[in-house]
């Protein structure tokens, strides 16, 4: 056995003992944190399907294709390449949807070359923000966003350009 097959139960057992330390009904807590979870999750379901719906929608209309044709001479002036358009615009949306686009990326142009590099840090340094913001504001009951959703995409934008600007920068193109 290895180091890392003990962490799991070790951690479960150290916040058990310190529990019953504290004497702290440790059973207790963890079905009422279960049950808060469920009705967490009762909420957030409806602006979950809603956005996995127009994720799905999105890519049969071959809207996707149209959009990064039309992104394509704004991001070449960037220093992005533009093979990385369909990634940007689902990685705010979804993260598994995302996943698939990098894959292809890699499989079509090799996870060592320059569009593969830069999708694999594309991946690693940006946020699914339109789960996040339908999950966290979901939980917390909050119904507008006004300021994050523009804020975050900035963010996603900046993440974009920096990724293809990081890979230039370490490793050429």
């Amino acid at each position: 056995m290895n180091f890392s097959s003990l962490v799991l139960p070790v951690l479960l057992a150290a916040v058990a003992v310190w529990g019953m330390g504290h004497r702290v009904d440790v059973y207790g807590a963890l079905t009422h944190g279960a049950g808060e979870g469920l009705t967490v999750l009762l909420r957030i379901i409806p602006a979950l399907v809603g956005l996995l719906t127009a994720v799905a929608m999105f890519r049969a209309s071959g809207a996707m294709e149209w959009l990064s044709q039309l992104c394509a001479p704004v991001l070449g002036f960037l220093g992005v390449p533009p093979e990385t358009t369909p990634l940007m615009l689902i990685r705010p949306i979804s993260g598994n949807g995302a996943l698939a686009v990098g894959t292809d990326l890699m499989s079509a142009y090799g996870p060592d070359s320059y569009i593969g590099r830069v999708a694999a840090v594309m991946l690693g340094s940006t946020e699914t923000t339109f789960y996040t913001i339908a999950v966290y504001f979901g939980s917390a009951g909050i119904h507008k966003t006004r300021h994050t959703v523009p804020a975050a995409l900035a963010a996603d934008l900046t993440g974009f350009v920096a990724s293809a600007f990081a890979v230039r920068l370490f490793f050429g193109t």
